[in-house]
């Protein structure tokens, strides 16, 4: 069976995730998200915030999920169909991952100006967030504020986890692991 059977076969029995990938050095966690889901059967598309191809290619998400990224929003698919809301209407879960300092603000404030945000705010199904930044920035009122008003709106907070940060050293602020993203996925499957 070719890999486009697979995935049309896996779009058919699997759930419809729609992963939003923030602009942060742990966007190639996001990557491996996307692999394991498409291997597993189910249905993913990928939207990308404006800073996310700065840290990792929307052809990494395109050649592992065979669809086309949602880059921007104005974007129109080749059906016509805009794809940040016919990508909302059909998801089970959104999953948004890095969401940085700046991910967070701009989803709690409903800043809708780039592919992810827009993908947030049209989303009616459940909706996961999974911060990573540095320690210092994770503790700042500003954040806390900001994550405390995502949960306010129904989002669930995954993360952030102690580990090693991109700055050197071992705190609180990596992003979760992978498989603590696919384990928060499956949980009412």
């Amino acid at each position: 069976m070719s890999a486009d059977a697979r995935r049309v076969d896996g779009a058919a029995t699997g759930r419809r995730v729609l992963l939003g990938v923030g602009g942060g050095i742990a966007a190639y966690k996001m990557a491996f998200v996307a692999s394991r889901l498409v291997q597993q059967g189910h249905h993913v598309r990928v939207a990308m915030s404006r800073h996310a191809e700065a840290f990792i290619g929307r052809a990494t998400f395109e050649g592992l999920t065979g669809r086309p990224a949602i880059v921007s929003p104005t974007q129109v698919d080749p059906d016509g169909t805009v794809p940040h809301i016919a990508a909302t209407r059909d998801a089970d879960v959104l999953v948004i991952g890095p969401a940085t300092a700046d991910l967070l603000a701009r989803l709690a404030a409903g800043v809708a100006d780039d592919a992810v945000c827009l993908a947030a705010v049209a989303c009616r199904c459940r909706r996961i967030v999974c911060p990573a930044m540095n320690d210092a920035m994770w503790e700042d009122g500003t954040v806390q504020r900001n994550v405390a008003t995502l949960r306010a709106l129904g989002f669930e907070v995954l993360g952030p986890a102690t580990g090693w940060l991109a700055e050197g050293y071992a705190a609180v602020g990596r992003m979760v692991e992978p498989d603590a993203i696919l384990a928060a996925i499956e949980v009412d499957a």
